[in-house]
């Protein structure tokens, strides 16, 4: 069976027109010490024969970051495969009023160290940042970068962000 994730990528556009994306560097012992291809649209597993995508997605960003997701209108940019056909449904929105200082990660359990029996918890994100979408494509993982593309043609006119 396909894993279905559904995410939230909020933006802001400084006063110079420069548009910044708001992404998550991956918690975990595998992660700690990676920076390029580590970062994530914040986003999570669903099932959606059960949930709605953007009630998905709103969900797993209270829960990985402990925060509301921002107020506005959500735009669906799409749904992008990964090369192990995991999806993700992205979905964008105004983050301008968005303060992520008081982020506080929900976490998971795994076998840590490997084979040693014992479980260990971790942050599900370490850090939130605002980038820059160039900076922002050389962080997310392959799989997601599709998202800012269509962020970009969505900025640049070709479509305007709408529900």
């Amino acid at each position: 069976m396909v894993t279905t994730s559904a995410g939230i990528l909020p933006y802001r556009i400084a006063a110079d027109g420069t548009v910044s994306a708001l992404v998550a560097h991956m918690g975990g012992p595998f992660w700690s010490a990676k920076d390029a291809g580590a970062w994530s649209i914040v986003k999570g597993e669903y099932d959606p024969d059960r949930e709605a995508a953007l009630d998905a997605a709103r969900r797993e960003f209270r829960e990985e970051l402990g925060l509301e997701p921002p107020e506005g209108e959500y735009a669906e940019l799409g749904t992008f495969s990964y090369s192990s056909g995991k999806r993700i449904t992205v979905f964008v929105v105004d983050g301008a009023d968005l303060d992520v200082s008081g982020a506080v990660f929900g976490e998971f359990e795994m076998e840590w160290p490997p084979r040693s029996g014992r479980t260990a918890s971790f942050p599900e994100v370490d850090r939130v940042e605002w980038v820059d979408l160039g900076r922002a494509r050389e962080l997310l993982v392959k799989g997601q970068r599709p998202a800012l593309d269509r962020l970009d043609q969505l900025l640049d006119g070709e479509n305007s962000p709408s529900p």
